[in-house]
């Protein structure tokens, strides 16, 4: 085992690298595009509500598998061309977003009607009342499944090794394949994602007690 790591040191690293920038990207825009429509759907307009609720129904019933390919087959056949890092990340990004979406939502659905009342009737507007009042109440209750959400989101980047992402899971492959050693590879790349996740687990545990003191 020691032996493909020094064997194969650059292409773990490459993987490695990979797997943490698409983590990164997937994570901030999921978070971004999940809080959108968290609030959209909660929103008193009827069409932003509709909107929302089609977005989340799309993307969390449909397979990530299926979302990339899309991304990776489609799109650059007929709009705009992409990589396979590009492909799997956006599909990440907005299968992930889904769910982010509905966990939001449930968090700001838990917060009293009385919350938003007092709000508005100290003359804030419904924007003011979401973001000084709302808001920030909903994400200390959310905090622990959205930690599920990004740990989940790490292990899920393995989908860039259907469509050539370079990532570990895809860097695994080829090694395995060139050296026969499947299993200690792979074995390798679960403590390479064991490194990315439990810090993330811990860091999620650590921000919920903090919050809830």
């Amino acid at each position: 085992m020691w032996q493909i790591i020094t064997n194969n040191w650059g292409a773990f690293l490459t993987g490695f690298w990979n797997t943490i920038l698409c983590s990164i990207i997937a994570l901030i825009f999921s978070l971004i595009l999940g809080v959108f429509f968290a609030l959209l759907k909660v929103a008193p307009p009827k069409f932003g509500r509709v909107i929302a609720k089609v977005y989340i129904a799309i993307f969390r019933n449909i397979p990530l598998l299926v979302i990339v390919m899309i991304f990776y087959l489609i799109v650059p056949r007929y709009i705009v061309k992409l990589s396979g890092f590009q492909a799997g990340t956006i599909g990440l990004t907005l299968y992930t977003s889904a769910f982010i979406a509905e966990t939001v939502r449930a968090g700001i659905n838990s917060i009293g009607t009385g919350q938003m009342e007092g709000a508005r009737s100290n003359g804030m507007t419904y924007t003011q009342a979401m973001r000084y009042v709302i808001l920030p109440q909903a994400m200390k209750i959310v905090i622990p499944p959205l930690g599920n959400q990004f740990v989940n989101l790490v292990k899920n980047s393995s989908v860039l090794a259907f469509v050539a992402g370079f990532d570990l899971m895809y860097q695994a492959q080829l090694i395995a394949f060139s050296t026969f050693q499947t299993i200690d590879t792979y074995i390798i790349v679960g403590l390479f994602y064991l490194i990315l996740t439990l810090p993330l687990s811990y860091y999620m545990r650590h921000l919920e007690k903090k919050l809830a003191n």
